[in-house]
């Protein structure tokens, strides 16, 4: 990791960049399978899956003899562990239930909105070297509780066809509705399009390599709603002196893990507390079975020294990160400066991976510095709202004239007309 020590504002920038690559080849590839899956269905998605994931499928669909055998085979321990985490996850986003009200906005004029679900969503489960059952929980959970009709799930098979046993479990703890065995370019078509397995669904929501992301964001053109713009992963790390360097560090490499183009942050005020930090990571780093990813996400990160909270808050909205984790003895007050980020994990003990798994809250969130303008998923990222209103002859008597007299200024004959006859109507 780079050190940068005391940078002058015009070094932010360069600071806060991402890792950036040449899209145009995998763009080109993305559209070609997209192309396919939508002219040949059930037939594309199985040669890609024999091509990418090297599994022979004679069906797409997850049965349920297999979610049984799924349910077997994972202990006891993990299906607490997965049930809890569900509850958390449930407990939270039921508080996001929308409660609408009817506003009188004038005398005779009453407006409000309701809270629909989406009817069909589709869920993109990665399934490679990092099952995310997780996953599962975070996007069908709020599904559920949201009221969505039909919940399907895409996930990669492995070589043998079958599919990671704790991301079925999950997914019958989550109430999915239906499983198939597709991953990639593919699975996003096939939920994108419809073929003669998969149903077409309206909206996408998941995580995924920067194949699905492009796959994701193509399909949205014209064709369905994704959930956000996305990329790799990402954290943010505040340090003061009062910091624990063994827990930052523990957080850095959390998701430096994750993949090559991950990227990790850390900005201090404690010239002594980044040198012991920068130990921690160096030893931490030796016992990681991922090492090799997490050594070259590093590569793409950097620990920055900074003169004050000020310029801290300053960088760290700047960077607007996916995962903040604010490790200062001001944790509190810090956290009210929070202007752009996904998710934020205050004092020693929240650690990214609490909101990963189980605290209740949504791992879903933007990166790449949409936090800017994007949230993370929750309960509304199921739902629309559809206004209503109800005028009465008083309320046309109170804005029928400006109606018409606005609607005449725009050149909107009808529309001034519509308002027009009814006004006629009262005399």
């Amino acid at each position: 990791m780079r050190i940068i020590k005391y940078p002058k504002r015009e070094q932010w920038a360069e600071i806060v960049e991402r890792p950036r690559l040449d899209l145009t080849k995998l763009n080109a590839t993305v559209n070609s399978v997209l192309a396919d899956v939508r002219q040949r269905g059930d037939a594309a998605v199985k040669e890609y899956e024999e091509k990418f994931d090297k599994a022979i499928l004679t069906s797409l669909a997850v049965t349920e003899q297999e979610m049984d055998e799924a349910e077997q085979a994972i202990s006891n321990d993990l299906k607490d562990a997965i049930i809890l985490a569900h509850h958390n996850i449930k407990v939270f986003h039921i508080s996001q239930r929308f409660v609408g009200q009817k506003i009188k906005t004038q005398e005779g004029v009453t407006c409000w909105q309701k809270s629909v679900a989406i009817e069909k969503v589709g869920l993109y489960i990665p399934g490679g070297t990092a099952p995310l059952f997780s996953t599962v929980l975070m996007l069908a959970t709020p599904a559920k509780i949201a009221g969505c009709k039909e919940i399907v799930l895409c996930t990669p098979p492995n070589k043998e066809g079958k599919v990671n046993p704790a991301i079925l479990y999950a997914a019958r703890v989550a109430g999915v509705s239906k499983i198939f065995k597709a991953g990639g370019v593919q699975a996003i078509g096939a939920m994108a399009y419809g073929t003669e397995s998969v149903p077409k669904v309206f909206k996408i929501f998941g995580p995924g390599n920067q194949y699905v992301m492009a796959a994701k964001q193509q399909v949205s053109l014209d064709e369905v709603a994704i959930d956000m713009p996305a990329g790799p992963s990402e954290v943010c790390v505040l340090a003061d002196e009062t910091a624990n360097a063994e827990f930052v560090a523990a957080d850095l490499l959390s998701q430096a893990e994750h993949g090559i183009d991950s990227q990790v942050l850390l900005i201090t005020t404690s010239e002594s507390k980044l040198e012991e930090i920068h130990q921690q990571v160096d030893k931490q780093l030796e016992v990681l079975p991922r090492k090799e990813l997490a050594s070259k996400a590093l590569e793409n990160s950097c620990y920055v020294l900074v003169k004050d909270y000020n310029e801290m808050m300053a960088l760290t909205n700047l960077y607007a990160p996916e995962h903040l984790v604010i490790q200062t003895k001001n944790y509190e007050e810090l956290a009210e400066k929070v202007i752009n980020a996904g998710s934020v994990f205050l004092g020693s003990y929240a650690c990214e991976s609490a909101g990963d798994y189980a605290s209740g809250t949504n791992h879903t969130l933007p990166t790449h510095g949409y936090a800017t303008a994007y949230n993370g998923v929750n309960l509304d990222s199921y739902c629309r709202k559809i206004t209503f209103q109800h005028l009465t002859e008083e309320g046309i008597r109170h804005i029928g004239h400006a109606v018409e007299l606005m609607a005449e200024a725009e050149q909107l004959d009808a529309h001034k007309n519509a308002m027009t006859v009814r006004i006629k109507s009262l005399t």
